[in-house]
């Protein structure tokens, strides 16, 4: 068996594993590269393999760095099924669709930008992929309930488990048969942080063979939710009623929005908001909430208990889904006393960038930053305490204050990860630690060898490694 690591790499985006053997080849997810224009420039390269050889596609969950490049993979000669949870087969019905939306609309802009005489970011202005590519991937997605077994070709058998990270995310577990040898490998996709709300906490695995672990938060542990909650609640409060400004919050439509929704409703209910205003400027964020309340199963406990009170509908915050670009627009004409949601979470693209441009400028806004920055990104840039960043073609100035409140990852920090390594039975014969920058993946390598004894390797992208 020959595995072969093309993405999420000694870097966090772009996951890609190819398994091979003599009877059988598959993909474990199939996502786009995001951060930097030479970062993103790979996802405009041919596959490093015939993707008409590829039998079938097990996907992890629907971020679009996991799932992003599907439609690429069909339009190159996929033409096998595409297994993944159901929730997350109803997330990628909005998010592909929407991507290629935003591919088309980039290609647009690019061609607009050459025929002034500039220089575009890549040497092609065609759009990646185009909505309709995007629908005609999604006509190859199977979509599974967790803990079931299903054996997508005769030498394999997997199952889809709890990962906890965001609706639909899952674990994969995969038995490959070679002759009179079965070997076990898993795949953690991305692991939620245990104890947060709405999602169940992961799946504990007992054993493997093969581990492909992921390591974004690798290095550090999260601030507890608790201190974060209260900056949360200081920075919102402090913004509206002391400075009178806006709140601005770049969320992922995925995962993120949801959560902050929970927990302005939440807060609310315990009396330490009132009178809250709150725009989500996203519209796949809208159709995602939707589809999120249709998944209540998969709620914990306490969030089956917040939407019973919120369905009571008594002292709610005011919550308003934007949808047409004119009611976008319109929210830039607030000077103060709002909340406003958007994506990207990065802060690269969507209606999030516009909000920053009209915002970032004024001291008595406040911009909160709950989710991982990628490298190059301008959401990092805000991070690092850029004095001014660069927006569509304008530098604007960082005045606004800006708050990095680490606690509401989605991803589980070093101690969950070792935490849900430490239940297996034993250690694995091989250990990858895999989606994370290149030094936070050697330091949790380190660690997880360090603290359990494993066998473990940072494996780097394009490095093909023989079981």
């Amino acid at each position: 068996m020959k595995i072969s690591f093309y993405g999420a790499a000694g870097e966090v985006t772009g996951s890609c594993y190819l398994v091979e053997t003599e009877q059988v080849k598959f993909l474990v997810d199939c996502g786009m590269f995001q951060g930097a224009p030479e970062t993103e420039a790979r996802n405009r390269r041919s596959f490093p393999f015939e993707a008409r050889h590829i039998d079938f596609v097990l996907l992890t969950h629907a971020h679009i760095d996991h799932s992003g490049l599907l439609p690429r993979l069909v339009l190159a000669g996929f033409k096998g099924p595409i297994y993944t949870t159901t929730a997350t087969a109803d997330l990628l019905a909005v998010m592909l669709p929407d991507s290629g939306h935003l591919q088309e609309m980039e290609a647009e802009r690019t061609q607009r930008y050459i025929r002034r005489g500039g220089k575009p970011r890549y040497q092609s202005a065609e759009p990646l992929y185009t909505v309709r590519d995007a629908l005609r991937s999604l006509e190859q997605i199977e979509a599974l309930a967790y803990d079931h077994d299903i054996e997508p070709h005769p030498a394999v058998r997997c199952r889809f488990r709890d990962a906890g990270h965001i609706l639909g995310s899952a674990i994969i577990e995969v038995w490959v048969q070679e002759g009179y040898r079965r070997t076990k490998l898993v795949f953690s996709g991305d692991l939620g942080q245990p104890n947060r709300p709405i999602l169940r906490d992961p799946t504990i695995i007992e054993r493997a063979d093969i581990l492909l672990v992921e390591s974004t938060y690798g290095n550090r542990l999260h601030k507890d939710m608790k201190a974060t909650l209260d900056e949360f609640v200081t920075a919102v409060n402090d913004t509206l009623l002391r400075k009178h400004g806006n709140v601005i919050i770049p969320a992922f439509a995925v995962g993120r929005t949801q959560e902050l929704l929970y927990h302005f409703h939440e807060l609310t209910r315990q009396g330490r908001f009132k009178n809250l205003n709150i725009f989500v400027d996203s519209p796949m964020a809208t159709e995602v909430t939707r589809i999120t309340m249709q998944h209540m199963q998969l709620f914990d406990a306490e969030a089956k208990e917040l939407a019973a009170w919120r369905a009571a509908g008594h002292g709610l915050p005011v919550v308003k889904f934007t949808g047409s670009v004119e009611e976008s627009m319109a929210l830039n004409n607030i000077h103060g006393g709002v909340v406003i949601i958007s994506a990207s979470g990065m802060c690269d693209g969507g209606r999030i960038k516009h909000h920053l441009r009209h915002n970032l400028g004024r001291r008595e806004n406040s911009i909160l930053i709950t989710g991982f920055q990628a490298e190059g990104t301008l959401g990092r840039r805000l991070v690092d305490q850029a004095e001014s960043v660069r927006i569509f073609g304008q530098d604007v100035p960082v005045r606004a204050d800006i708050y990095t409140l680490g606690g509401f990852s989605a991803h589980a920090d070093q101690a969950a990860l070792l935490r849900w390594l430490r239940a297996f039975r034993e250690p694995p014969r091989r250990t990858f630690v895999v989606h994370g920058e290149s030094a936070t993946a050697e330091i949790f390598a380190a660690t997880v060898g360090q603290e359990l004894g494993w066998k473990v390797q940072v494996p780097s992208r394009g490095e093909h490694v023989m079981i």
